[in-house]
């Protein structure tokens, strides 16, 4: 390529008057010069006409160079010649695939398709959005998924898309990434989404663009550019959630009663839910536990290495093509394991539980009735009927206890306000010491009247 900083322009040529069959339709010509080579573009009025020669002259203005054979602005060059937002974001996902967590790839689609579906030129034909998202998400991002068949909707959807998505370079532009936030910002029914879901969102579109960067197709990421007020996120416990121990114990006792007459669906998961309590560990950890992972003694403490998570993520989004990912520990390593002590009370439940329905082919010991990995939704029904069960109803309306992940709350808490160390604390959890304070700030009781004593000491010396 070859550029210049050598452009000269000729006045507006009006060939409306002449009866040239060249030139019928767009009589209006904008002229000029690169170095010694001639261009011209021409328009059906003067107006656009007078328009264009202006956007040419105001980048000769701001000292931008223009390539000499097409007589284009290098600015403008790069965005005719720019992959489209679309081709773009399918190479970016190609790029973190193979390294993603399931539940990082659907994330990952999720965003670029709530991006995809809008950052498109307006054309005949064009599809809802819904659909757009749909066939993004299904069909064009996930690289699994890109030769599968289509259903003639499905096609035409995904050929519009193709056709008409934008070019990435169009980014750079202020008023555009600023739409592109708004729409990320925004549910399908125009309501403001969670502040998390923004956060999560962005999140990948800056890393897109970043990439974007580095492949040098375009010059900056535009999002440090331009900023958008939301909605701060929160990511501290909220202390309602919070059950005191009398309160888990008839929470773990309801559950066994759950599905009496269903093949003991709740009695099957009663230590499943003590395991999240009695040792803090998440769900998606307890449902990968094996009986090899478990020292069981006949008395005493007890002990867990927690090594493997099992997240519900999607068949869509799995190597394996199973529901639930197999993951190691969030946060570290791919083979790293956690030794958690656990109390006689859980021993005696998981010896128990063991002894009534032993453990799969795997070793794991927490099934489905096929012998899969137990869904969220299955858990999630008998942990809110022992919650009918076990509290009152203006506890049951309450957030208290509202999900099993909220065992682990109760078990963090309880540690804390009951003078653990953090670093103790931490390490049993699976949490960095400043995490763990920053998430658990709000449930950390018990410390304030003896610091209120202190401030009152403190008043009476000086007076």
């Amino acid at each position: 390529m070859t550029t210049t900083f050598k452009v000269r322009f000729w006045e507006l040529a009006d060939w409306s008057k002449k009866k040239d069959k060249k030139r019928k339709g767009r009589p209006y010509g904008v002229r000029w010069v690169t170095e010694s080579k001639a261009h011209s573009e021409w328009f059906s009025t003067k107006a656009l006409a007078n328009s264009r020669r202006s956007e040419l002259m105001q980048a000769t203005r701001q000292g931008e160079a223009f390539d000499v054979d097409s007589g284009l602005p290098i600015s403008e060059l790069k965005r005719r010649n720019s992959l489209s937002f679309l081709e773009f974001a399918q190479s970016y996902v190609d790029l973190k695939w193979p390294d993603a967590a399931a539940t990082t790839r659907a994330s990952t689609v999720e965003a670029l398709a709530t991006a995809g579906a809008v950052f498109v030129r307006d054309g005949a034909g064009r599809p809802e959005v819904t659909e757009l998202r749909g066939v993004l998400t299904r069909n064009l991002l996930p690289p699994t998924t890109r030769e599968d068949p289509l259903s003639p909707e499905e096609r035409e959807a995904v050929d519009w898309l193709v056709r008409q998505s934008r070019p990435l370079f169009d980014l750079t532009d202020a008023v555009a990434v600023r739409e592109v936030l708004d729409v990320l910002a925004a549910k399908l029914d125009g309501k403001a989404a969670a502040a998390s879901v923004y956060q999560r969102k962005r999140a990948v579109l800056f890393n897109l663009l970043s990439y974007a960067v580095e492949r040098e197709l375009i010059p900056d990421n535009p999002l440090n550019r331009v900023k958008r007020k939301a909605a701060k996120v929160v990511d501290q416990v909220d202390p309602r959630v919070v059950a005191n121990p009398h309160q888990v114990a008839e929470l773990l006792t309801a559950v066994s009663y759950v599905g009496s007459r269903n093949k003991d669906r709740g009695a099957h998961l009663a230590a499943f839910f003590a395991t999240g309590y009695y040792s803090a560990a998440r769900p998606a950890e307890g449902l990968g536990l094996r009986e090899d992972d478990c020292t069981l003694p006949a008395e005493g403490w007890g002990s867990l290495a927690l090594g493997e998570s099992r997240p519900a993520a999607g068949k869509r989004w799995t190597d394996s093509g199973e529901v639930h990912d197999r993951r190691g520990l969030k946060h570290r390593g791919a083979k790293e394991v956690r030794i958690v002590p656990i109390p006689p009370v859980l021993v005696a439940m998981l010896r128990d539980h063991l002894d009534r329905y032993g453990s799969g082919p795997d070793g794991r010991l927490f099934r489905s009735q096929s012998g899969g990995v137990v869904s969220s939704s299955t858990y999630y029904r008998v942990w809110d009927d022992a919650r009918q069960y076990a509290l009152t109803p203006a506890q049951v309306a309450s957030p208290l206890a509202g999900r099993p992940y909220d065992l682990r709350h109760a078990a963090v808490s309880l540690w804390l306000n009951g003078g653990v160390p953090a670093t103790e604390v931490a390490e049993r959890a699976g949490h960095s010491v400043d995490v763990l304070l920053k998430v658990y700030a709000k449930c950390i009781d018990g410390q304030r009247e003896t610091v209120n004593k202190k401030i009152e000491e403190l008043f009476e010396a000086a007076a």
